[in-house]
C-alpha cells in the first residue's frame, strides 16, 4: 500500500512508517499534519480523482532541519564582476503514521442518495424564472455599412443626394 502526496510544490511516494524530508511546514515538533493525496494504491485497488475525498494520509513532524549549504558563484569574464553567495533550505522531517481509505458506502446507500436530489436542486426547481419574451426580429438592412473605398463612399453620397 502506498500513496502519492503533494506538499511544498513537490510530489512524494510514501508508505506507512516511512520518514522523509520535505519543505518547511509551519507546525511544531510532535504535531500531526494531514497531507494532500493525489493517488492511493492498495494492492489492485487504485483510487484517484473524486475518490480521494475518502483518503487520509497523516504524518507526524519529527524535527525541523536545514539542508546542506549550496554555494552560488556569479562571474562575468573581462568585467571584474564576481559574487559569491550561499543558501541553506529550511526542511521538515516527517514520518507517515497512517494511510486510510475510509468512508466506503454500500451500493444500496449510494443508490438511495442518488435518487433523492440535493436540497439546493429542490430549491432551484421551486423557484423558476418566467420564460423571457422572444426578441423582435430586426431587419438586416437597418444599418448601413461604410464603403471600404473612400471614393465609392463619396459617389454613394452624391447619388443619394441627387
Amino acid at each position: 500500500m502506498y500513496a502519492i502526496v503533494k506538499t511544498g510544490g513537490k510530489q512524494y511516494r510514501v508508505q506507512e512508517g516511512q520518514s522523509l524530508l520535505i519543505e518547511r511546514l509551519p507546525v511544531a515538533d510532535g504535531d500531526t499534519v494531514a497531507l494532500t493525496p493525489l493517488l492511493f494504491v492498495d494492492g489492485s485497488d487504485v483510487v484517484d480523482g473524486d475518490g480521494l475525498t475518502n483518503v487520509t494520509v497523516q504524518a507526524r513532524v519529527l524535527a525541523h532541519e536545514r539542508g546542506p549549504k549550496l554555494r552560488i558563484v556569479k562571474f562575468k569574464p573581462k568585467r571584474g564582476y564576481k559574487r559569491r553567495n550561499g543558501h541553506r533550505q529550511e526542511l521538515t522531517r516527517i514520518e507517515i503514521t497512517s494511510m486510510k481509505l475510509g468512508g466506503r458506502r454500500s451500493k444500496a446507500g449510494a443508490a438511495k442518495t442518488a435518487k433523492e436530489p440535493a436540497p439546493e436542486a429542490k430549491a432551484a426547481k421551486a423557484v423558476k424564472e418566467p420564460a423571457s419574451e422572444p426578441k423582435a426580429a430586426t431587419s438586416a438592412r437597418t444599418t448601413r455599412k461604410p464603403a471600404s473605398d473612400p471614393k465609392a463612399a463619396t459617389k454613394a453620397e452624391a447619388t443619394d443626394g441627387a
